[in-house]
């Protein structure tokens, strides 16, 4: 019972860390992603390609590396970020990377129809996108973005590397 009680506000500590870490990478990542999404949708070949790129790298390299390179890699050019600040970038930038991938999917998906009967009833791109488009990529997309939420989850415990300590340290 004691080793419990000395345990609990270590634990409770790191759950903290993993519940800011969560949360922070879902607000920053989800949107991104989106936005990624509609860019790769998009007619915009420079931007385009520099997306697809960026997704290329950040899908085809292991998170840990990023957690890596970020905290240790980018203060040789002069970038220095605190333990808890990378954490987040490397986290952010890799699941906007797989968000974005995800929504492509669900935007093409969406019958070209849709965006006619927008242009019948006069809708701008803008109200077509958040009254239209957004709201079925949404139910299309939830059980991957569900899959990768869950990967967030387990993924969090990859701070270890920066000295960070988490629900399981």
């Amino acid at each position: 019972m004691e080793i419990l009680i000395s345990v609990f506000p270590q634990l409770f500590r790191g759950t903290g860390i993993t519940l800011q870490l969560f949360l922070l990478t879902l607000v920053g990542a989800i949107p991104l992603g989106v936005l990624f999404a509609f860019i790769l949708s998009s007619r915009l070949k420079i931007i385009k390609a520099v997306v697809q790129l960026y997704i290329w790298l950040m899908r085809g390299t292991p998170l840990l590396l990023q957690l890596i390179f970020v905290f240790y890699g980018l203060p040789t050019i002069g970038i220095v970020f605190d333990r808890f600040e990378a954490a987040v970038i490397a986290f952010v930038l890799n699941y906007a990377a797989y968000f974005a991938e995800i929504f492509r999917g669900g935007i093409q998906s969406i019958p070209k129809g849709q965006y006619e009967a927008a242009q019948v009833l006069r809708l701008t791109p803008w109200q077509t996108i958040y009254k239209i488009i957004l709201p079925q990529v949404g139910k299309i997309t939830l059980p991957s973005v569900g899959n990768e939420v869950i990967s967030l989850v387990k993924d969090t415990s990859l701070i270890y590397i920066l000295g960070l300590s988490d629900v399981m340290r």
